[in-house]
């Protein structure tokens, strides 16, 4: 079995002061210009009425209330109360939004009504801002760069890395530790959220994640919900919370059950 020697490229230093520093140093910046752009790009939030609202801070109430049943740091009685209320409270609609009457001669509804257009135009002012500098970084890098080496990993890795880190370099038998200049982009590209987490904070607009998280927030909970006609029908969403705190009522659990025990025991008293 013949084993394969080292290999040991000798770098220029003006490709690490020149392209190397360079790219990391851009794509930081870049990061950087774009939560801002994205930030002067938001729309301030729309007001909602006031019995949209209402409905929402229900469901979310009642959702904590049967998140927290399996170690609720209610006493019985006082669970038992809340969930027998907001259980009747949500079967009897008290707290849904009176729904607009439909004309027999109306059309069709529009899908630009109601601020969905808004909703869209925003969207898509984000992704613009997103994949513009992606494109023009990456095609100046190709155009300069291609087949630059960067760099060499210090740890070994297995052959499945070359085509991450090699990409533009069509040489099968160099090292799967060496970087090339488009792969060096790439790594960057994915591999600064830390970076920017310390940078600009945690609820930073420098990657197109924070986007896609944030609509997957539950509407129930407080924040907005999308308007348009595919918003959901809360009457629907209230018989599912009742019959799920139902459910619930058997989880429940109080966390001051012989606490007294629990503390004198933890202090080696009994």
């Amino acid at each position: 079995m013949t084993v394969k020697a080292e290999q040991d490229l000798y770098l220029d230093p003006s490709i690490r002061d020149w392209v190397l520093i360079p790219i990391t140093l851009i794509m930081v910046l870049v990061g950087v210009l774009r939560h801002y752009v994205t930030l002067l790009l938001n729309s301030p939030p729309k007001k909602q009425l006031a019995a949209a609202v209402r409905e929402q801070r229900a469901l979310g109430r009642a959702a904590l209330l049967r998140a927290t049943a399996p170690l609720s740091p209610l006493p019985p009685a006082q669970y038992k109360s809340f969930s027998v209320s907001s259980a009747s409270a949500l079967s009897s609609g008290e707290y849904l939004k009176p729904s607009p009457q439909k004309e027999d001669d109306a059309g069709p509804a529009n899908p630009f009504e109601n601020g969905q257009m808004d909703t869209m135009m925003d969207g898509m002012k984000k992704q613009g801002v997103m994949m513009v500098p992606n494109m023009v970084i990456m095609q100046y890098i190709n155009m300069f760069f291609s087949g630059f080496v960067l760099m060499r990993l210090p740890f070994p890795l297995t052959a499945g890395f070359k085509s991450l880190l090699s990409r533009d370099i069509p040489m099968p038998d160099l090292d799967v530790r060496w970087v090339s200049a488009l792969s060096w982009y790439f790594l960057n590209l994915f591999g600064l959220n830390g970076v920017f987490k310390l940078i600009l904070g945690s609820n930073n607009a420098a990657v197109d994640t924070r986007d896609m998280s944030a609509m997957s927030s539950l509407s129930g909970a407080g924040g907005g919900m999308m308007p348009g006609p595919g918003q959901p029908d809360m009457s629907k969403l209230f018989k599912s919370e009742v019959e799920n705190l139902a459910l619930a009522e058997g989880m429940y659990k109080w966390v001051g059950v012989d606490i007294e025990d629990r503390v004198l025991k933890g202090w080696g008293k009994v």
